[in-house]
């Protein structure tokens, strides 16, 4: 069974920054797309980035394009996401995601993805 343990939430003020993780369990990692969504309180589970299997194609949703980063470490099996200029409604628990689909390209369609972490909270302070 693939398990992916998301951390590097907390709490920061407006303006700040947070780099999140996700270590994925398995030998296949390096041939998964992988994805981070979000939710906040009252709302539906949105997408945030994504990216292919060997890093060479990002995804961004417009509310984080410029703020935020995703990449990858194959040898780690780990995805990142860093978050700079960090708002209030970015507020929300994040979570990572991969489609086992091999060397597929990355989407924003969170029913592509199989595998789901357990979540990580980040917190923005006005």
């Amino acid at each position: 069974q693939v398990q992916l343990v998301e951390s590097g939430g907390g709490l920061v003020q407006a303006g700040g920054s947070l780099r999140l993780s996700c270590v994925v369990s398995g030998r296949s990692f390096s041939s998964y797309a992988m994805g981070w969504f979000r939710q906040a309180p009252g709302k539906e589970r949105e997408f945030v980035a994504a990216i292919t299997w060997n890093g060479g194609t990002t995804y961004y949703a417009d509310s984080v394009k410029g703020r935020f980063t995703i990449s990858r470490n194959n040898v780690k099996n780990t995805v990142y996401l860093q978050m700079n200029s960090l708002k209030p409604e970015d507020t929300a628990v994040y979570y990572c995601a991969a489609d086992r689909t091999p060397w597929t390209t990355a989407t924003h369609i969170q029913g592509e993805y199989d595998y789901w972490g357990q979540g990580t909270q980040v917190t923005v302070s006005s």
